[in-house]
């Protein structure tokens, strides 16, 4: 299965100025392109980064009432959470180098003195806030790898538990994704001989032509990854290797992190008919013993 492309998402920037107008030129320029938020002084740029956790990049005016552009600056690198956030002082006053160092030491990453071009400041902004949105994208890469090798441990350990019971396992990942299976799932779905372009996915019917997780439908395992209900012994229908339906009784239960986040699933299914046949077996032999049982007692010698 083909995982599909991951894009970054809009930079969201911080614009912080006390002059309105500077705020709706920022927005103009940039807001195409991203999404902005505003702040008209330094307190209340320290208040919407302690509520916004998403913030990627602050442009940041250095002359305000209150705190000015450098203390703020140096207020935020002391927040846990905004110490890796670029910021871009922008002026029409502090143009002198004294002016640029301390934008600098304070924190920044750029400084630009009005006038400047819009056109460099819109692709320094696109660079900078890259920054941020491909360390996110990484780190959502590790705790994906990082989920996918506990799924697999928890499959090992769940496979050689259930190994020798006459029931199928797989482990699905939190994207619905079959990471692991034992080798009773493919004697179940094995009707006929299966082909090359077989997949569990599709025989369980779980994804659709174009490998995407389908979204309609209601069953075990949608219900155990979106919201974390576990359930027993539903019969369903599964399409099989050679294009046949099959009933089979399905369980399903949420796999969850330390966090208790829902990391994937693990899927139980047995097949209906077989346990069907067992059971008229068992009872046709019950039957026969107990027919067995009036024969030799009516038989016996009075």
């Amino acid at each position: 299965m083909v995982e599909p492309r991951r894009i970054l998402r809009r930079a969201n920037i911080l614009a912080v100025d006390d002059k309105r107008a500077n705020l709706v030129a920022l927005d103009a320029l940039l807001g195409t392109d991203h999404n902005l938020l505003f702040a008209k002084s330094g307190d209340e740029a320290i208040s919407v980064l302690e509520t916004s956790k998403g913030v990627d990049l602050i442009l940041m005016d250095v002359q305000m009432p209150g705190l000015d552009g450098f203390e703020t600056a140096a207020r935020i690198k002391k927040m846990k959470q905004c110490q890796d956030i670029p910021i871009i002082f922008i002026t029409a006053v502090y143009s002198d180098n004294p002016y640029v160092k301390r934008g600098y030491e304070v924190g920044g990453i750029d400084y630009f003195s009005k006038p400047f071009d819009p056109e460099i400041l819109k692709m320094k902004v696109e660079i900078y806030a890259s920054f941020r949105l491909k360390a996110d994208l990484l780190r959502e890469k590790e705790r994906h790898i990082q989920e996918s090798e506990e799924l697999l441990k928890v499959g090992r350990r769940l496979s050689a538990v259930l190994e020798r019971l006459p029931v199928g396992v797989l482990i699905a990942d939190v994207e619905g994704r079959i990471c692991q299976t034992t080798e009773e799932v493919s004697r179940i779905l094995r009707s006929g001989e299966p082909t090359a372009h077989d997949s569990y996915g599709e025989s369980l019917g779980w994804w659709n032509e174009g490998g995407q997780q389908l979204k309609s439908g209601d069953g075990p395992l949608v219900r155990a990854l979106r919201r974390g209900e576990a359930s027993h012994s539903e019969l369903i229908s599964i399409r099989c290797f050679d294009g046949t339906e099959k009933k089979i009784l399905a369980s399903a239960a949420p796999l969850h992190a330390l966090d208790r986040r829902i990391v994937g699933a693990v899927v139980v299914i047995q097949d209906f008919t077989e346990s069907r046949m067992i059971e008229a077996d068992l009872e046709q032999r019950v039957t026969k013993l107990v027919a067995l049982g009036v024969e030799l007692e009516e038989s016996a010698p009075r």
